[in-house]
């Protein structure tokens, strides 16, 4: 190849002439705008012959990360986080105090034939 550069450089396979607008057909479509406690906006789109009761009422922020709601006036609280629980905490959920003495007794006296007492 002499001189000059290629004529393709820099462009799709297909694209079409440069300069092209027209990049195919659009679905319609509605603008759903929801808002979060902060008062931060985000628009979901959704197709334009979905009812009105399949639009969720809640979405979560993408940046916040809190629900937001269709009314701007009245967005849905953020949820409650639940407190971080211990390795003792779960096993008292799933153990009663009686067994949780048998299984300290049992523990001990192990302790106790491998020491020599």
């Amino acid at each position: 190849m002499a001189g000059g550069a290629s004529a393709i450089r820099g462009t799709r396979v297909g694209s079409g002439p440069m300069g092209e607008q027209d990049h195919g057909h659009q679905a319609d479509r509605t603008a759903v705008s929801y808002w979060d406690a902060e008062g931060n906006e985000v628009v979901k789109y959704y197709a334009a012959d979905i009812s009105e009761d399949e639009i969720p009422e809640v979405v979560d922020h993408p940046k916040s990360g809190l629900p937001a709601g269709r009314d701007k006036n009245d967005p849905p609280a953020p949820e409650k986080l639940q407190a971080y629980k211990s390795h003792l905490e779960y096993v008292k959920e799933r153990r009663s105090d009686d067994e949780a003495d048998e299984l300290l007794e049992d523990a001990l006296k192990k302790v106790r034939e491998k020491r020599g007492e």
